[in-house]
């Protein structure tokens, strides 16, 4: 399924960025008002630029891309003026062959953003001759823990779909829903312009190798599509499969046990592809700092030490006293207690100082 970004003009000569699957059905949506909100407030409006993506993800970072550009750039995309876009941004920004309002093809844009990095689409995983259908719901789910959808079988051994790899993929079903399968590497590549391959085996080859995290870094910097290929569970891609590709991936691994299910291969790459995203660090935000203790709580906690230890007969030689004192005081006041942190430990001074018997608790004879 086609998925297209556009762009409308408003009565009042502001633009709209959206993005959707049927674009005739949307635009007419806009222009009668059915749509709610910023251009219902404006009509009429018109369409004016639109562009085709193969799937949702690319269409919608396309659309908050275009959102971020200033009103210059985006008319300067709308007239087709690329000289007028490379003088707008540092870098340049969506070149088109057609005319604007046309719909190119996939080789024929070029997306760079000229205010921040290249916009850079997922890269495809691909699974060639899978022999599980478990072990392809456990990439897919793999993947879509990371932000990847588009997954494509290369001959899979028991046929596709296959009722295994529901269960497995743990609810990634939109993964599962969208793979495609296909004969031979090369076609499963062809709409990619930057091919990596995952082996710990050059096999002859003379081609370049990369860290999952280096072929990331690259992928994210390059506007054109990327792919991945993985091997079959047991013997891995062949040589003929590598040769398509421009590059290897290999994992920094032990050599002495260099085995990775495939599940893990996939989850490693795309670990690698999601860190440099919008994927939010910690994803669970920290607890809440407590109150911190007042001075007056803090005085109470070391006066009720100091009475506790003299109790005690603690503080000997008598004239050493103030020090020793001091040297507590100076202890309990760099620490930054909180209030609830003070209160337990005014707890645990008055059960040293007046331990009471508990029940349940049998007597010492």
């Amino acid at each position: 399924m086609d998925f297209y970004t556009y762009l409308l003009r408003c009565s009042d000569g502001k633009y709209y960025a959206g993005h959707t699957d049927n674009l005739e059905q949307r635009i007419a949506q806009h222009q009668s008002g059915a749509i709610g909100g910023f251009t219902s407030e404006r009509l009429p409006v018109e369409l004016v630029w639109s562009e085709r993506f193969p799937d949702r993800d690319q269409a919608f970072a396309a659309e908050r891309q275009i959102k971020g550009w200033s009103r210059a750039k985006k008319e300067a995309l709308i007239a087709g003026d690329y000289e007028a876009l490379r003088s707008l941004s540092r870098k340049e920004v969506l070149r088109y062959g057609p005319s604007p309002g046309s719909v190119p093809t996939q080789d024929e844009r070029v997306w760079v953003d000229g205010d921040s990095a290249p916009l850079a689409p997922p890269p495809a995983i691909v699974l060639v001759r899978p022999q599980l259908g478990e072990n392809i719901g456990k990439a897919a789910r793999a993947m879509l823990n990371f932000g990847l959808t588009d997954l494509r079988l290369v001959t899979p051994r028991d046929g596709w779909p296959n009722p295994s790899a529901g269960p497995a993929a743990s609810g990634a079903d939109i993964v599962l829903e969208k793979a495609r399968v296909f004969e031979s590497v090369a076609e499963a590549v062809a709409d990619c312009s930057h091919v990596y391959a995952t082996t710990v085996r050059k096999r002859g080859l003379v081609m370049p190798v990369v860290t999952p995290e280096e072929a990331a870094r690259e992928m994210r910097s390059q506007a054109q599509p990327s792919a991945i290929l993985f091997g079959a569970e047991r013997s891995g891609l062949e040589t003929d499969d590598v040769a398509i590709a421009g590059k290897i991936i290999t994992v920094p691994i032990n050599k002495e046990f260099g085995s990775l299910n495939l599940a893990q291969a996939v989850i490693l790459v795309a670990y690698e592809w999601s860190k440099h995203g919008d994927y939010a660090m910690p994803t669970i935000g920290p607890e809440p700092e407590e109150p911190r203790a007042t001075q007056g709580q803090l005085e109470g906690l070391i006066g009720q030490l100091e009475d506790a230890l003299e109790a005690a007969g603690y503080y000997f030689p008598p004239d050493r006293t103030p020090a020793t004192k001091n040297t507590i005081r100076t202890i309990l006041t760099k620490t930054g207690w909180s209030e609830r942190e003070v209160q337990a430990m005014r707890g645990v001074i008055r059960g040293l100082s007046d331990p009471r018997p508990r029940r349940g608790r049998r007597e010492e004879s």
